[in-house]
């Protein structure tokens, strides 16, 4: 898992660097975004942290993150990441994924999520991915339905949002054999 690229004709993901802290920072202005994430990244040393925290963590292998390029503008409009990575045991984890609003109910998202799944289960011939999203995060939970993930349950009192409140978590996984299913029903939808 060393300096992965993946693209289409609609996306590009490519590995976060320092030399991406500004777009970064303008791509993640937007107040929106942060709702239901446990970080914002509304100042510039916040992006900076984040940014230095997801390269130390590719480094010590523990995540993977990808700026998320839209290739009609070229511009930064998001990050995604790979989680929780298990390759002794065959899994990983697609998540921390934020994406500008002004790609939202766009083809961007279903497009990060077919590279990223097809790289998993074509090129690291994994037999799990799962996916997780806050109980009130309906707009996540729906995407992750629509793409074909499989809801396997809510983890109660998971986490500590930021506000203090607590969050569930509602968990849903792809196994290596739904993939063939689910990417036909990514084929149907990458442009919508």
């Amino acid at each position: 898992m060393k300096n992965i690229i993946l693209e289409n004709d609609i996306v590009l993901l490519r590995p976060i660097e320092l030399t991406d802290i500004e777009s970064i920072a303008e791509a993640g202005r937007d107040e929106r975004i942060w709702e239901h994430m446990q970080v914002s990244l509304t100042t510039k040393k916040a992006v900076e942290q984040y940014v230095k925290n997801a390269i130390a963590e590719r480094n010590l292998k523990v995540s993977y993150m990808f700026v998320i390029i839209d290739k009609k503008t070229n511009k930064i409009v998001g990050c995604t990441s790979f989680l929780d990575i298990s390759l002794e045991h065959k899994r990983l984890e697609i998540g921390n994924t934020w994406i500008n609003p002004s790609v939202w109910h766009t083809p961007i998202n279903t497009n990060c999520k077919f590279l990223l799944l097809t790289y998993c289960f074509e090129q690291l011939k994994l037999n799990r991915v799962q996916l997780k999203t806050g109980h009130q995060n309906i707009r996540s939970q729906k995407a992750i339905e629509r793409i074909g993930a499989v809801k396997e349950g809510v983890f109660r009192n998971h986490m500590i949002r930021r506000d203090g409140s607590i969050r569930h978590t509602v968990m849903y996984s792809i196994t290596n054999e739904e993939w063939l299913n689910v990417k036909e029903q990514f084929l149907q939808h990458l442009l919508s």
